[in-house]
């Protein structure tokens, strides 16, 4: 199951079955550079510690996806989350999903649990976006510079069918003035799902706060807090993010 074909565009699938069973599979959604190849193992691991089917796809614009139109708009991922997730979703014939974001994946994950009107089991959420901080915009300045500068579009071209447009389409509206005012705290504030939030404490994308206010706003978070730990917990901490999805997906119904 390669490629599924929703909401006008054509999307690159990747699934990982573990055996029969009813339980809710775990949908991952990648961060602002992401693909399914960019998850390397992980797919894998994260079914192999849960018991759970795991479904990984690129989003437009990403992978081997089709592209995505340019220049985004400050709600590309409200578009993604409540249009392109949820027609997935369908097609698959996935209901109650357990949903697994990191970065940008993780808000379009908040964003979807609370705004589409639609049953999610749980949330996982690596170093999630609730609004724009002034660290995350000066690290997104610095790979701006990084891609006029280094090898970075050789590196992303290997993951990407088009480089430039999957740079272009996550660092032009992140450092677009409009998107400052970018924040979706009323979206976390309708979430009635289990959610797992998990943050490096180095995290050069996002502070503490970004989780600190979803557990203020949402019912029942458990919040993973991880030292030696940047804005990729899955790839810096592996083992600890692997042991706590585990416990996560036990305890749901």
């Amino acid at each position: 199951m390669p490629f599924v074909d929703v909401a006008g565009v054509r999307l690159e699938v990747e699934r990982v079955d573990v055996g029969p069973g009813e339980s809710a599979p775990i949908v991952m959604l990648h961060e602002g550079l992401g693909s399914v190849a960019m998850w390397r193992d992980f797919p894998q691991r994260a079914a192999r510690a849960t018991g759970r089917a795991v479904v990984a796809y690129s989003r437009p614009g990403y992978g081997r996806s089709s592209p995505a139109p340019l220049p985004r708009g400050v709600r590309y991922m409200h578009d993604e989350a409540l249009v392109v997730l949820p027609a997935l979703l369908d097609a698959l014939h996935i209901e109650h999903p357990i949903l697994l974001g990191h970065s940008d994946g993780a808000s379009i994950a908040l964003i979807h649990a609370g705004a589409a009107g639609r049953p999610v089991a749980g949330l996982v959420l690596m170093a999630p976006h609730v609004l724009v901080e002034d660290l995350s915009i000066a690290s997104i300045e610095a790979a701006k510079v990084a891609w006029l500068t280094t090898d970075l579009p050789a590196r992303l071209a290997r993951h990407h069918d088009d480089a430039d447009a999957a740079f272009r389409g996550w660092n032009d509206i992140w450092l677009h003035p409009d998107f400052r005012a970018w924040n979706i705290e009323d979206e976390v504030r309708r979430v009635r799902c289990p959610v797992l939030a998990i943050q490096g404490v180095e995290d050069e994308y996002g502070t503490m706060e970004q989780v600190e206010r979803i557990a203020r706003l949402a019912p029942d978070v458990d919040l993973v807090r991880l030292a030696d730990c940047r804005h990729s917990p899955h790839r810096d901490q592996p083992d600890a993010v692997l042991a706590a999805l585990a416990r996560f997906a036990d305890r749901l119904p």
